[in-house]
C-alpha cells in the first residue's frame, strides 16, 4: 500500500513539474478578453481568447491574435490540445521604426498548443516592393502542420502626431 502511495505521489509531483514548466514557459503578453463558446460541467468552459502583442523589432506595430482555447478537464489539467484555427490583425499604432535587422519569415510570436507537440506561430515578412509588413499565423507539429493560417498588412506609412 505504501507503494501504491508513493508512486501517485510521484505521479503528482511530476505533473505538477510539467504543468508549471508549461503554464510559465507560455509567452508574456495582455490578454485583451475572450468569450465561452461551449460549456463545460467540469473545468473552463471552452473558448476564444483574443490576446494582444507587440513585434519585438518593429516599433510602432501592434498584433491581436484570437485563437481557440479547449476547456474542460484536460483544458484544466493543461494536457488538451487547442484547435489549430486562429485570426490575426496588425496594425500600425504610432511611428514605425526598426529596431534590429530581420529576415523574411522570422517569427514574433508563438505559444504551445498542446502539452509537447504542437504550436502557434506568428512570422512576419517585409514586401519592400509594396513598403507593407505582413504577418502570418500558422500552427505546426513535430510532423505535421495545418493548412489553416490567417493574414494581416500593415502599409508603413508617415505618422502624424496627436494635437
Amino acid at each position: 500500500m505504501k507503494k501504491i502511495a508513493w508512486s501517485l505521489a510521484a505521479i503528482l509531483v511530476l505533473f505538477i513539474v510539467i504543468f508549471g514548466w508549461w503554464l510559465f514557459s507560455r509567452p508574456m503578453r495582455g490578454t485583451t478578453g475572450s468569450v465561452s463558446t461551449n460549456f463545460h460541467w467540469l473545468g473552463p468552459n471552452d473558448k476564444i481568447v483574443v490576446d494582444g502583442f507587440d513585434d519585438p523589432k518593429v516599433q510602432g506595430v501592434a498584433c491581436h491574435i484570437s485563437r481557440a482555447q479547449t476547456g474542460g478537464m484536460k483544458g484544466a489539467l493543461g494536457v488538451a490540445e487547442d484547435a489549430s484555427d486562429a485570426s490575426i490583425a496588425c496594425r500600425q499604432i504610432g511611428p514605425i521604426q526598426f529596431l534590429a535587422d530581420f529576415k523574411d519569415g522570422e517569427q514574433v510570436f508563438d505559444e504551445k498548443r498542446s502539452l509537447v507537440f504542437k504550436s502557434l506561430q506568428v512570422v512576419r515578412f517585409f514586401d519592400r516592393q509594396r513598403n507593407v509588413l505582413v504577418y502570418v499565423s500558422y500552427s505546426d507539429r513535430v510532423l505535421t502542420g495545418s493548412p489553416k493560417n490567417s493574414i494581416s498588412t500593415v502599409p508603413i506609412m508617415g505618422w502624424q502626431a496627436p494635437h
